[in-house]
């Protein structure tokens, strides 16, 4: 009987299928546990954020990322990410992702959807590119 053993790229440190569960994990315990230490855990002292979605006052950088979550957290206490169809080559892994939260201003339930690229290093996160949707009301907020 052959085994079949993955390839550890020796760039990131993971074989494909453990970056696409790594970047799965961060995005959980980082948004939808609302962990903040896990940007200390997961993202390189070097990481830059180039997403279109980063407030032109915020640092592209881990303390910024922070930030931008902690305010999102304030705003829309029960933000989800669902992260859909995660592929990994060579150093990158690019996510569909859902994200469906409620407007502690005025309710309003909303969603809106993106895709995510990541790049890993040495087991940690260096760099983000997002390309996300404008929030909308959720589709089931429109249908009661």
């Amino acid at each position: 009987m052959t085994t079949i053993v993955p390839v550890v790229n020796p760039v990131t440190g993971f074989s494909h299928e453990e970056m696409k569960s790594f970047i799965r994990k961060h995005f959980e315990d980082f948004v939808n546990r609302q962990d903040l230490s896990a940007a200390d855990r997961n993202l390189a002292p070097s990481f830059v954020d180039h997403g279109d979605d980063v407030p032109p006052n915020m640092p592209p950088s881990v303390e910024g990322a922070k930030r931008y979550l902690a305010a999102a957290f304030q705003r829309f206490p029960d933000i989800h990410v669902k992260i859909e169809d995660p592929v990994a080559e060579d150093d990158k892994v690019v996510v569909r992702n859902w994200w469906t939260a409620t407007d502690s201003q005025s309710g309003q339930k909303i969603e809106f959807r993106g895709i995510v690229i990541w790049r890993i290093h040495n087991r940690q996160i260096v760099e983000r590119w997002a390309y996300l949707q404008k929030p909308h009301p959720a589709a089931d907020a429109l249908n009661p």
